[in-house]
């Protein structure tokens, strides 16, 4: 971006495309409010249905959204739901891979199905995206200039192992080291690849920890800001890195968690 104004107007995102994946509530529905209000139109994806209140809530602020439907359990949902943002919006500028599940039983217990689906919803999908996405952006890039971004949603679990979640944790520790591997080759083609961990939020993937009493005590004490994140806590990392701010940052795994990781 050349010669701004001010500051501020770094993080605009006006004239740009946003797909953020799993955006019907939670985290993914935080972010596409904050990149929509920072100018962008939105693509907010749904695994099960559209993503129909989310777009619906952005459209009533007067922003712009639509939205998409894709099951990323499925080996094509990733190039059908591009496709269709594609046909649609007619380009991909930023790309939020937030779309993930969990399983939760012992190792020894976890069957090799739902090893299976937890990886290819976490991870596999988040490369098949994001191959997807660079080779539209690099098909527009120009020398020196900034073409595309690419936010991946990691986890606390991209370094440490937990608890229960073999699966999960595999894919989280992949999705930080594959956006090290992509920001090492797409850098230079004008597309930046970083990463957000959050740490522990208040969503319903994390109904049942806040519901136990024990475990929610335990996970308050670890947290210096002790308190649960909350959805929009995301939106400053998430638009930072989706901006011009964030032009000469690539390849880094922001943690946002209220100073777990530091404790």
């Amino acid at each position: 971006m050349s010669n701004p104004s001010s500051a501020l107007d770094l993080f605009r995102l006006d004239n740009k495309v946003a797909l953020i994946t799993g955006a019907a509530s939670g985290l993914g529905a935080a972010i596409a409010t904050a990149l929509s209000q920072a100018g962008a139109t939105v693509a907010v994806h749904g695994n099960r249905r559209p993503a129909d209140d989310t777009a619906a809530a952005i459209t009533a602020a007067g922003g712009r959204a639509e939205a998409f439907q894709a099951d990323l359990s499925s080996t094509t949902g990733a190039e059908t739901l591009f496709h269709q943002v594609k046909q649609k919006l007619g380009r991909v500028d930023i790309l939020v891979n937030n779309a993930g599940t969990i399983h939760r039983a012992a190792a020894e217990d976890t069957l090799l199905e739902d090893w299976q689906q937890v990886l290819q919803v976490n991870l596999t999908s988040v490369f098949q995206l994001s191959q997807l996405a660079a080779r539209d952006m690099i098909s527009r890039s120009a020398p020196g200039q900034t073409v595309g971004k690419i936010i991946n949603i990691a986890s606390l679990l991209s370094f440490q192992g937990g608890i229960r979640v073999p699966a999960y944790a595999a894919s989280k520790g992949g999705v930080a080291q594959l956006t090290k591997a992509l920001a090492n080759e797409w850098a230079p083609k004008g597309i930046q690849v970083n990463a957000i961990a959050p740490g522990y939020f208040a969503t319903t993937n994390t109904e049942a920890l806040q519901a136990d009493e024990t475990r929610n005590r335990q996970i308050l004490e670890r947290i210096p800001a002790a308190r649960w994140g909350q959805p929009q806590d995301l939106a400053g990392a998430a638009l930072f890195l989706s901006s011009h701010a964030s032009d000469y940052v690539t390849g880094t795994v922001i943690t946002v968690d209220g100073g777990w990781m530091g404790r």
